[in-house]
């Protein structure tokens, strides 16, 4: 990193120019690193501008917001970062416009609800990179069992969880509100009842009584009857609950695509829906987006901008989308592959996305509030909790950090 950092931004009149962009790795083993596919990317474009050289580091999704902070913070920002936020750094003027980068047919390229969600006061910053929605994923082989139909509100899925529960099934339904998961699993929910995070205008409303009404439903009908598994859901991570799905031990639970394959490669069964609401099937669904950003720090406009048109070509997004299961951030992309017979698998997806709903990210306190949701939601269903109490306290958080914006 010595040598990157100390780089960042060399132009020399016999190399050209060098770009630096730091990338997250969705990729579960080498064989499948994102660094093979930027290589891969990289490659096919510099045989076409020679004078244009792009040095990529890929980090975990651990490491990799972290990573940008720091090189951000020691004044040596990349020319590029593929990160999951991007709102603090337009806080503070750092990045690009889409529109001072993009050719006017790539930024209207963008799928319609990304794009906004990559807006600060109207001014999009954030360009959507993958994108994934949500759906309920169940076990048929354990549905078959128990005698149960796929779920279309709560009431249908505490049914069903009580019969899978009958049968000895470990995790009815698993309810991943640890840290890894916590934001998305309780968006999903207070979409299902009817809420969210902010209300129609874009203000927070953590501790609305849609909200409360579904936390408290979630530890009194789920959490506290038994039928969320061993673990307490504050305590588990999406990443355990997807193994425990493609174990064979989860009778369902809400998942993006990736599910899919992990399921499939060891052998389950599975079925998707609509996410069941409080009445029926939920109007609306968590969709979740991550960004690329382009910092002014280097200049390099022009050349960041050429990079950056190549690889939203409708070519170059269809390879990433296909190779790590997720939903291309582009209209034309995302056309082909709803017709594609490859991609049939993704459909639901694909619909659900047009439904979607994003996080607040826009909002330079979503940070904060994100950091609230993680370290306390579990507590709001745990046995003897208090949703009110748990989610008026998220409020104030949110409050506070909304007041600096």
């Amino acid at each position: 990193m010595t040598a990157v950092l100390g780089g960042c931004g060399l132009t020399g009149d016999s190399d050209g120019v060098t770009l630096r962009l730091v990338a997250a790795d969705y990729g579960d083993s080498k064989e499948n690193s994102s660094q093979k596919y930027w290589d891969e990317l990289v490659k096919s474009y510099e045989a076409k501008n020679p004078d244009v050289h792009v040095d990529v580091t890929v980090y975990s999704w651990n490491d990799v917001d972290r990573k940008v902070r720091e090189m951000v913070e020691a004044g040596k920002a990349p020319d590029m970062a593929q990160i999951g936020a991007y709102s603090d750094y337009a806080d503070k003027d750092l990045l690009y416009r889409a529109d001072d980068v993009l050719s006017i047919p790539v930024q209207a390229d963008f799928v319609s609800q990304l794009a906004g969600a990559g807006q600060v006061n109207g001014v999009q910053y954030g360009l959507p990179f993958a994108a994934s929605t949500r759906v309920l994923f169940y076990n048929k082989t354990l549905f078959s069992e128990a005698g149960v139909t796929p779920p279309k509100s709560w009431d249908d899925l505490a049914e069903a969880a009580e019969a899978l529960k009958d049968k000895g099934v470990k995790y009815p339904y698993a309810l991943p509100l640890g840290p890894e998961e916590a934001p998305a699993e309780t968006m999903q929910w207070m979409l299902s009842g009817g809420g969210g995070y902010t209300d129609d205008v874009g203000t927070y409303s953590i501790d609305s009584p849609q909200n409360v009404t579904t936390f408290t439903w979630l530890r009194d009908e789920l959490v506290g009857k038994g039928l969320t598994g061993p673990v307490a859901p504050g305590k588990l991570n999406r990443a355990a609950a997807f193994d425990a799905f493609a174990d064979g031990d989860v009778g369902m639970l809400n998942g993006h695509p990736s599910l899919m394959k992990a399921a499939s490669d060891k052998g389950v069964k599975y079925g998707m829906v609509t996410t069941p609401g409080a009445d029926g099937e939920s109007r609306n669904t968590l969709g979740v987006s991550d960004w690329m950003t382009a910092f002014k720090k280097n200049g390099h406009q022009e050349e960041i901008g050429d990079f950056l048109d190549f690889v939203y070509s409708e070519e170059n997004v269809l390879d990433f989308s296909r190779e790590y299961g997720l939903l291309p951030v582009t209209t034309s992309a995302s056309q082909t592959m709803s017709t594609a017979p490859e991609d049939k698998k993704l459909k639901p997806f694909l619909d659900e996305l047009l439904l979607s709903q994003l996080y607040p990210v826009g909002k330079t306190s979503w940070a904060s509030v994100s950091a609230d949701v993680k370290k306390h939601i579990g507590e709001a269903v745990a046995p003897g909790g208090n949703p009110g109490e748990v989610l008026g306290e998220i409020q104030a958080t949110a409050m506070r950090a909304g007041s600096a914006e």
